[in-house]
């Protein structure tokens, strides 16, 4: 390698210290050991180092094709060493405040979003289905009013005929009630019948 190709390869190093340690405390951070299970923290942590030993020897790729000397470990010490004496309690900091104004943002919208949307869009669809039953009752009541005053017309529109056929019946000859009544008790048997077997028809649909 060229002293050049060194010195960029040294900086690198250094670099990935600073980001290896910077990547630890974020990783620990939001891990959050004692709340987890022992297996899932292994399967974390393996996970973890093998990504960082890939992102490491990628970098080192691309600056000496892959090299390895052991002024470049050294260097990558020096640069973890560097951020824990000089930037960690800074990084932590940054890190925290960041989190609290994503939290304190995140909860701003959702306010927003419920007392701006979500509170009107309720308020108002809560008024349509109010109006639309209110509509509805007054709907039924007016039938409800027109059909008693239907049936009190026709009651009284009936009243005559109704008097007039008690008139005829009492002046009918006794053959002819008798003829009557057999056949007003023939078709009252029909309708009985009929209607049971309307019943059991439903019956039987129902059951299929």
């Amino acid at each position: 390698m060229t002293l050049s190709t060194q010195f960029m390869t040294m900086l690198a190093m250094v670099g990935m210290g600073l980001f290896f340690g910077i990547s630890l405390d974020t990783y620990q951070f939001f891990l959050k050991r004692t709340e987890r299970k022992k297996s899932i923290v292994f399967f974390h942590d393996l996970l973890f180092w093998v990504l960082q030993a890939l992102l490491i020897f990628y970098v080192l790729f691309l600056v000496n094709q892959g090299e390895i000397r052991i002024y470049l470990v050294l260097a990558l010490l020096l640069g973890f060493t560097a951020y824990q004496a000089l930037l960690k309690s800074i990084y932590l900091s940054f890190l925290k405040l960041i989190i609290s104004v994503s939290v304190r943002f995140y909860q701003l919208t959702v306010k927003v979003v419920v007392n701006l949307i979500y509170k009107p869009v309720k308020t108002l669809l809560m008024f349509m289905v109010s109006v639309v039953i209110f509509l509805l009752k007054g709907l039924m009541a007016l039938v409800n009013t027109i059909i008693r005053v239907l049936r009190f017309i026709l009651k009284i529109v009936l009243l005559p005929l109704k008097w007039l056929l008690s008139l005829i019946w009492l002046v009918l000859p006794n053959k002819v009630k008798l003829i009557v009544e057999k056949y007003s008790v023939k078709l009252a048997g029909y309708y009985t019948m009929i209607k049971k077997y309307v019943k059991e028809w439903i019956k039987n649909r129902k059951k299929q």
